[in-house]
Protein backbone atom coordinates (compact mmCIF):
# COMPACT_ATOMS: atom_id res chain seq x y z
CA UNK A 1 0.00 0.00 0.00
CA UNK A 2 0.93 3.52 -0.99
CA UNK A 3 2.57 5.43 2.06
CA UNK A 4 0.60 8.43 1.69
CA UNK A 5 -2.65 6.25 2.05
CA UNK A 6 -1.14 5.24 5.02
CA UNK A 7 -0.66 8.69 6.26
CA UNK A 8 -3.40 10.24 4.60
CA UNK A 9 -5.34 12.69 6.81
CA UNK A 10 -8.55 14.29 6.01
CA UNK A 11 -9.58 18.40 6.41
CA UNK A 12 -12.21 20.89 5.72
CA UNK A 13 -10.17 23.89 3.90
CA UNK A 14 -9.80 26.86 5.18
CA UNK A 15 -8.38 30.33 4.21
CA UNK A 16 -4.97 29.63 3.87
CA UNK A 17 -5.69 26.82 1.35
CA UNK A 18 -7.72 28.70 -1.68
CA UNK A 19 -4.98 28.92 -4.00
CA UNK A 20 -3.33 26.02 -3.52
CA UNK A 21 -6.68 24.36 -4.16
CA UNK A 22 -7.30 26.31 -7.05
CA UNK A 23 -3.31 25.78 -8.07
CA UNK A 24 -4.13 21.31 -7.66
CA UNK A 25 -7.95 21.79 -9.19
CA UNK A 26 -5.64 23.15 -12.70
CA UNK A 27 -2.74 20.70 -12.33
CA UNK A 28 -4.91 17.57 -12.43
CA UNK A 29 -7.41 18.48 -14.89
CA UNK A 30 -4.68 19.78 -17.15
CA UNK A 31 -4.19 16.48 -18.98
CA UNK A 32 -7.75 15.46 -19.09
CA UNK A 33 -9.37 14.78 -22.27
CA UNK A 34 -13.40 15.69 -20.78
CA UNK A 35 -11.79 18.97 -19.17
CA UNK A 36 -12.66 22.68 -20.28
CA UNK A 37 -10.13 23.63 -17.77
CA UNK A 38 -12.98 25.78 -16.26
CA UNK A 39 -12.75 23.25 -13.08
CA UNK A 40 -10.62 25.44 -10.61
CA UNK A 41 -13.09 28.72 -11.41
CA UNK A 42 -15.97 26.53 -11.05
CA UNK A 43 -14.82 25.97 -6.86
CA UNK A 44 -13.73 29.85 -6.58
CA UNK A 45 -17.58 30.47 -7.90
CA UNK A 46 -19.44 27.98 -5.69
CA UNK A 47 -17.31 29.61 -2.90
CA UNK A 48 -18.10 33.20 -4.05
CA UNK A 49 -21.88 32.41 -4.36
CA UNK A 50 -21.70 30.57 -0.69
CA UNK A 51 -22.56 27.27 -2.45
CA UNK A 52 -19.29 25.34 -1.30
CA UNK A 53 -21.34 22.85 1.17
CA UNK A 54 -18.06 21.06 1.61
CA UNK A 55 -14.78 21.43 0.73
CA UNK A 56 -12.24 18.36 1.80
CA UNK A 57 -8.81 17.96 1.70
CA UNK A 58 -6.18 14.99 2.06
CA UNK A 59 -3.60 15.59 3.16
CA UNK A 60 0.24 13.22 3.48
CA UNK A 61 1.66 13.37 7.15
CA UNK A 62 3.52 16.29 6.34
CA UNK A 63 0.47 17.88 5.89
CA UNK A 64 0.97 18.21 2.01
CA UNK A 65 -2.25 18.62 0.09
CA UNK A 66 -3.06 15.57 -2.27
CA UNK A 67 -6.58 15.89 -2.96
CA UNK A 68 -9.45 17.83 -2.99
CA UNK A 69 -13.36 17.28 -3.37
CA UNK A 70 -15.97 20.03 -3.63
CA UNK A 71 -20.11 19.27 -2.59
CA UNK A 72 -22.59 21.52 -3.56
CA UNK A 73 -26.10 21.92 -3.52
CA UNK A 74 -28.33 20.69 -6.58
CA UNK A 75 -31.75 20.67 -7.55
CA UNK A 76 -33.72 17.20 -8.64
CA UNK A 77 -37.62 16.90 -8.81
CA UNK A 78 -38.73 16.14 -5.39
CA UNK A 79 -35.74 15.68 -3.46
CA UNK A 80 -34.70 17.71 -0.70
CA UNK A 81 -30.82 18.02 0.67
CA UNK A 82 -28.85 16.38 -2.57
CA UNK A 83 -25.34 17.24 -3.32
CA UNK A 84 -23.07 17.19 -6.17
CA UNK A 85 -20.31 16.07 -6.15
CA UNK A 86 -17.71 17.92 -7.99
CA UNK A 87 -14.79 18.75 -8.74
CA UNK A 88 -12.38 16.41 -7.19
CA UNK A 89 -9.24 16.78 -7.94
CA UNK A 90 -5.69 14.50 -6.94
CA UNK A 91 -2.72 15.46 -7.55
CA UNK A 92 -1.51 14.23 -10.65
CA UNK A 93 1.49 12.11 -9.38
CA UNK A 94 -0.39 10.52 -7.05
CA UNK A 95 -3.26 9.55 -8.99
CA UNK A 96 -4.66 5.69 -9.34
CA UNK A 97 -3.39 5.04 -5.81
CA UNK A 98 -6.33 5.21 -3.83
CA UNK A 99 -6.47 8.88 -2.33
CA UNK A 100 -9.63 9.68 -4.32
CA UNK A 101 -11.42 7.41 -3.22
CA UNK A 102 -10.30 7.45 0.21
CA UNK A 103 -11.40 11.14 0.28
CA UNK A 104 -14.83 10.49 -1.64
CA UNK A 105 -15.44 7.78 1.51
CA UNK A 106 -14.48 10.35 3.70
CA UNK A 107 -16.73 12.93 2.67
CA UNK A 108 -19.77 10.44 1.96
CA UNK A 109 -19.42 9.73 5.96
CA UNK A 110 -19.57 13.27 6.97
CA UNK A 111 -22.44 13.99 4.84
CA UNK A 112 -24.44 11.41 6.47
CA UNK A 113 -24.13 12.82 9.64
CA UNK A 114 -24.87 16.15 8.76
CA UNK A 115 -27.99 14.43 7.43
CA UNK A 116 -28.05 15.00 3.53
CA UNK A 117 -30.10 12.58 1.65
CA UNK A 118 -27.92 12.01 -1.53
CA UNK A 119 -25.12 12.78 -3.56
CA UNK A 120 -25.34 13.19 -7.45
CA UNK A 121 -22.25 13.13 -10.00
CA UNK A 122 -21.70 13.12 -13.93
CA UNK A 123 -18.92 10.57 -14.51
CA UNK A 124 -17.28 7.96 -15.74
CA UNK A 125 -19.32 4.61 -14.24
CA UNK A 126 -16.25 2.35 -14.64
CA UNK A 127 -14.62 5.50 -11.80
CA UNK A 128 -17.53 5.88 -9.32
CA UNK A 129 -19.31 2.71 -9.52
CA UNK A 130 -16.68 1.06 -7.12
CA UNK A 131 -17.59 3.95 -5.00
CA UNK A 132 -21.16 2.98 -4.60
CA UNK A 133 -22.63 5.47 -7.06
CA UNK A 134 -25.68 4.24 -9.63
CA UNK A 135 -26.77 4.92 -12.81
CA UNK A 136 -31.02 3.68 -12.67
CA UNK A 137 -31.49 5.77 -15.93
CA UNK A 138 -34.17 7.95 -14.44
CA UNK A 139 -32.11 10.81 -13.47
CA UNK A 140 -31.23 13.07 -16.44
CA UNK A 141 -29.00 15.60 -17.25
CA UNK A 142 -28.60 17.93 -19.91
CA UNK A 143 -28.94 15.18 -22.92
CA UNK A 144 -26.47 13.34 -21.40
CA UNK A 145 -26.06 9.17 -21.44
CA UNK A 146 -28.21 7.96 -18.39
CA UNK A 147 -25.00 6.13 -17.61
CA UNK A 148 -22.69 8.99 -16.97
CA UNK A 149 -25.17 10.73 -14.55
CA UNK A 150 -24.92 9.06 -11.23
CA UNK A 151 -26.02 9.08 -8.01
CA UNK A 152 -26.04 7.47 -4.09
CA UNK A 153 -29.07 7.63 -2.21
CA UNK A 154 -27.98 8.12 1.46
CA UNK A 155 -31.77 8.07 3.06
CA UNK A 156 -34.92 8.65 1.14
CA UNK A 157 -36.26 7.61 -2.00
CA UNK A 158 -34.65 7.16 -5.25
CA UNK A 159 -34.39 10.29 -7.53
CA UNK A 160 -35.85 10.98 -10.70
CA UNK A 161 -36.10 14.14 -13.27
CA UNK A 162 -33.48 16.44 -14.62
CA UNK A 163 -30.81 16.95 -12.04
CA UNK A 164 -29.48 21.01 -11.97
CA UNK A 165 -26.10 21.60 -11.19
CA UNK A 166 -25.33 25.11 -9.30
CA UNK A 167 -24.97 28.04 -12.24
CA UNK A 168 -20.99 27.97 -11.17
CA UNK A 169 -20.91 25.34 -13.06
CA UNK A 170 -21.85 27.56 -16.44
CA UNK A 171 -18.84 28.81 -18.37
CA UNK A 172 -20.22 32.38 -17.64
CA UNK A 173 -20.75 31.63 -14.24
CA UNK A 174 -24.91 33.14 -14.44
Amino acid sequence: MCSAIQNLGFRPETVGDIDAIHDLTARAFARMSFSDGTEPQVIRRLRAQGELTLSLLASDGDGKILAHVAFSPVTIPGQSHWLGLGPISVEPAHQRRGIGRALVHEAIARLRQQGVKGIALIGNPLVYGPKGFVSCGRLTYAGLRANLVQHMTLKGTEPQGELRFSTAFDDDGA
